[in-house]
């Protein structure tokens, strides 16, 4: 029988009340016991100002000690929570806000000061995530805030306790949480998921990546996006791991002195990552002339393995268990190298409609090319003839999968087969062990190093808009944006040399004005021909990629 994720939260709380718990990093900390006072304190300001059960709450701020008990207070008063990217631009907050019909939101006060509230107009409460002040409200809703504090220290005269932590769990199939996959101002697809599925992948976690309260974890990809909010904050914090934000952007000398300070035990990120380390650290070692004879004689060649392994997991805090890398396949190369020195890594599959996981293997099973194996609360199969040999849709299914799309009942019905199998857009094949190999993405998806889900039609849309594009292709090389541009022959036959050259340059200043930090284009390609398409007119990308 799997436990309900708030059963083992509640447990946690009460077994490590004085424990660290929520930590921004040189910043704010919370104990379980001042995390479950937090918690109760919004249950109290959520109740006195009338929101009920199922209502909806945005959080869209930096990650942090703060956005931990908030998302928590939400979850637990079963509300149902709605994170956005505080990188998406302020129209896309507002539209996202006022589709999912949220009546509260939480922000960090520069992007509330770009935001206009007669665009949210079901929202009645905004707060400053930093410090918790009320930065707009109803007058009911002033009210429920001047009081609440007041009404907790009435409720809890000699302080709030262990006895008085209890979170429901009648509630397995109730909506949890909506995650948007992208800021979208179309028709957003908002995923919906339920605490059955936050429980099954919880519990899963902690069978097969065991947490405990004698680790801790770094956490660095966003709490927006499932792998981060899931896998680096609800399911270690359940076994009583101390959480660490960054609290800022993860720069290459912050990250180090957080590794060697906090240590952590489990290290979530995308092979983009590794790869630079390795051709950074490791390739100019291995291909020195001397390193590269002493591999070749037995006994000699392990311990110049270990110690590099040694030296590369030290740079990391070297605490860490395993490395899961996850959204993309890692470079050959690397892998065989990884393999060598027996680095403990393994690469996974997932996305947000299954919470996230679909596929994972610990990395002394792990196989080289794969992606691991199904997971045990779900079931993959190949839309194939020959699932072993002959390429198909890889499809999934289990109690880890979303219910289907907020408000968007076409989507969600494209996105399952007949019989309740979740269409992922990817394809592969299935070894005869049930080791999953991805052989191609039928959704253009890009990865970006943090970890943000890039979609290559938003900022294409965007490029579109510049003076003499016909059309573009966004792509990924080497980890840079890359907009291939077709441009209207008849409007640049008139200008100067100087001025088309410039184009270029000009495009990619229009550009990332208005795209997110993490989607800006570093190179604008000018091509000479219009893009190939297919009898739908639709651009071939995989011609471009």
């Amino acid at each position: 029988m799997v436990d309900h994720y708030l059963a083992r939260l509640e447990s946690a709380i009460k077994k490590y009340w004085d424990k660290k718990a929520l930590n921004t990093f040189h910043g704010e900390s919370f104990s379980y016991g001042e995390m479950a006072a937090s918690i109760e304190k919004l249950h109290i300001l959520f109740e006195l100002a009338g929101i009920k059960k199922g209502d909806r709450i945005v959080l869209c701020a930096k990650n942090g000690a703060r956005w931990g008990a908030i998302y928590l207070a939400s979850n637990t008063y079963e509300a149902v929570t709605v994170p956005i990217l505080p990188d998406f631009p302020a129209e896309s907050v507002m539209n996202l806000t006022h589709h999912s019909e949220s009546r509260v939101l939480f922000v960090n006060k520069p992007m509330w000061e770009k935001m206009d509230i007669r665009k949210m107009p079901l929202i009645e409460m905004v707060f400053d995530v930093e410090s918790w002040e009320l930065l707009y409200g109803t007058e009911p809703m002033q009210e429920a805030y001047s009081s609440f504090i007041g009404e907790f220290e009435k409720r809890y005269p000699d302080g709030f306790g262990k006895e008085d932590v209890h979170y429901p769990t009648d509630n397995w199939d109730n909506l949890s949480t909506i995650n948007y996959t992208s800021g979208s101002t179309g028709v957003p697809k908002g995923v919906m998921l339920t605490y059955r599925n936050f429980s099954m992948i919880v519990d899963y976690s902690q069978r097969y990546m065991a947490a405990s309260d004698k680790d801790s974890m770094v956490s660095m990809l966003p709490m927006a996006h499932m792998y981060g909010l899931v896998i680096e904050f609800i399911y270690p914090l359940c076994n009583g791991t101390a959480i660490y934000w960054l609290g800022k952007a993860p720069t290459p000398t912050l990250l180090l002195k957080a590794f060697g300070e906090v240590k952590p035990y489990l290290m979530i990120t995308v092979p983009l990552v590794m790869e630079k380390i390795f051709k950074s650290k490791i390739k100019p070692v291995v291909e020195k002339p001397l390193v590269k004879f002493l591999c070749h004689i037995p006994g000699v060649d392990q311990i110049i393995y270990s110690k590099i392994r040694k030296g590369l997991e030290g740079a990391f805090g070297g605490n860490v268990r395993e490395f899961v890398l996850g959204g993309a396949a890692v470079n050959p190369e690397v892998e065989k190298w990884f393999k060598k020195i027996k680095f403990p890594y393994v690469v996974g599959y997932g996305m947000t409609e299954a919470c996230p996981l679909i596929a994972y293997e610990c990395h002394q099973k792990y196989v080289a090319g794969s992606c691991g194996k199904a997971i045990d609360c779900n079931v993959v199969r190949i839309d194939s003839p020959d699932p072993q040999h002959v390429v198909g849709e890889i499809q999934v299914k289990g109690d880890n999968i979303c219910i289907g799309y907020y408000k968007n009942e076409e989507a969600t019905k494209a996105a399952f087969t007949e019989d309740g199998y979740f269409r992922t857009g990817d394809l592969g094949i299935i070894d005869a062990e049930g080791n999953i190999f991805i052989r191609g993405r039928s959704k253009n998806m890009i990865l970006g190093a943090s970890g943000q889900n890039i979609y290559p039609e938003e900022i294409e849309a965007v490029v579109n808009n510049a003076d003499y594009v016909v059309e573009s292709v966004v792509v990924d090389r080497n980890g840079k944006l890359v907009a291939l541009v077709y441009l209207d022959e008849n409007a640049v036959a008139g200008l100067s040399a100087e001025e088309v050259a410039a184009i270029p340059s000009e495009i990619i200043a229009f550009s990332n004005k208005k795209l997110p930090v993490y989607s800006k284009l570093s190179q604008v390609e000018i091509v000479k021909a219009p893009f190939e398409k297919t009898p739908k007119l639709s651009i071939k990308r995989f011609l471009y990629s």
